[in-house]
């Protein structure tokens, strides 16, 4: 079964839909210096499903983006918040809940 992940950049703000995994991150890795520029906010209520890979990928874009200006993560489900705390990583991934 093949994972989908698509996003959109508007603005400041990076939108993320499908599933944030392993098998589907190889575009958006490749693409990653020119999405993350400007951006700001990374809105994740449309994803599906998050494994410890997408989890380093944010990591990842959060480090990147520090030199620019923090990342703000947003419609965090639960599942990743779990991850978040699990890790420690509330002041690496700063992030709001989904609504």
């Amino acid at each position: 079964m093949s994972q989908t992940l698509r996003w959109q950049c508007k603005e400041s703000k990076l939108s993320l839909q499908g599933e944030l995994v392993h098998n589907s991150l190889a575009d958006l890795w490749q693409q990653r210096h020119n999405i993350l520029t400007g951006i700001c906010t990374i809105d994740l209520s449309q994803l599906s499903h998050v494994d410890s890979a997408g989890l380093a990928l944010l990591v990842h874009f959060s480090a990147y983006a520090q030199a620019e200006s923090p990342l703000l993560l947003q419609g965090v489900q639960p599942a990743l918040r779990s991850l978040i705390v699990l890790y420690n990583l509330q002041s690496v991934l700063p992030y709001e809940d989904s609504a």
